[in-house]
């Protein structure tokens, strides 16, 4: 893991813009996989058969690209610490692309990029973009411009 992007306040999202930092791996597991299918209902024999996902295109059972998405905060938590914050919420994503598939048993890390700092009525709306690198993968498995709004403490 590198360094995480560390700033005073808010408005000093700002002076971040083209910064990154990369967290630690993480391994996306079967019973995770399954335990996501269950709560999405989609129970699709790429994510949840392994025997059938062997013979398949992937060579065995991949997570879901909405699971490997909803990771995002566990995969990018410690990388932007903002002090004198009230709160910090998911905004949305301006962009998402699935490019390599995640097999059940592989580690997936996350690098963030700060592309901007905009203020707000509400605080500062920080834009990222976050590449979730695949380990032994030649490309990642996503990458996600996001958005979050960062509101300062009164």
């Amino acid at each position: 893991m590198s360094a995480p992007i560390v700033v005073e306040s808010p408005a000093a999202l700002a002076g971040a813009v083209g910064e990154k930092a990369t967290g630690e791996w993480f391994t996306v597991e079967q019973p995770r996989i399954t335990a996501f299918a269950d709560a999405t209902e989609d129970h699709q024999w790429i994510h949840l058969d392994a025997e059938r996902a062997a013979a398949g295109p992937f060579g065995g059972t991949i997570a879901h690209g909405y699971l490997t998405l909803s990771l995002l905060p566990r995969l990018t938590g410690e990388l932007v610490e903002v002090g004198r914050t009230a709160m910090a919420v998911n905004y949305g994503l301006d962009k998402v692309r699935f490019l390599t598939p995640v097999p059940a048993g592989g580690r997936v890390r996350a690098t963030v990029e700060i592309t901007g700092a905009e203020p707000t009525g509400q605080g500062v709306r920080l834009a990222s973009t976050v590449t979730v690198e695949l380990e032994g993968a030649e490309r990642p498995a996503l990458v996600a411009q996001t958005l979050a709004l960062y509101v300062p403490q009164p």
